[in-house]
């Protein structure tokens, strides 16, 4: 796993802490099955087609209150789609910043990304389980 350490640093002392903890996995250390996985989840492929139409980190995790899980759950999504390195996060001040890795991924899955990107929305639109 790679880890940033050249985050930028907040002065606030719980955001210094938790851009510590950040750890990023590049998309080469991914098997298919576990990218699979992670792109099972409507709710993360809701998340990743998000991403997809903002410039890299413009979207902070704060605004993804409108899908219909619990904060914890809402985490946990972002933590899986770090861990498949398909998401890149930094913390400025209170917020937590995402990049989605494309070319990273791109690189690694020919076509996965693109069939996530071209899936309609409305799939996800309701129904998802706290999971």
């Amino acid at each position: 796993m790679e880890h940033y350490t050249n985050v930028r640093r907040s002065s606030n002392t719980s955001a210094s802490s938790r851009s510590r903890s950040l750890t990023h996995t590049s998309p080469a250390e991914v098997s298919l099955q576990a990218a699979l996985d992670a792109l099972g989840d409507p709710v993360r492929r809701r998340i990743v087609r998000e991403l997809a139409e903002v410039p890299d980190w413009t979207r902070p995790c704060g605004t993804f209150t409108h899908l219909p899980v619990a904060k914890s759950t809402l985490s946990h999504h972002f933590a899986v789609l770090r861990n498949v390195g398909l998401l890149e996060q930094r913390d400025e001040g209170a917020r937590r910043l995402n990049r989605l890795r494309r070319d990273e991924f791109e690189g690694r899955f020919p076509g996965l990304l693109t069939l996530v990107l071209d899936e309609e929305p409305a799939e996800t639109a309701g129904g998802e389980e706290d999971g």
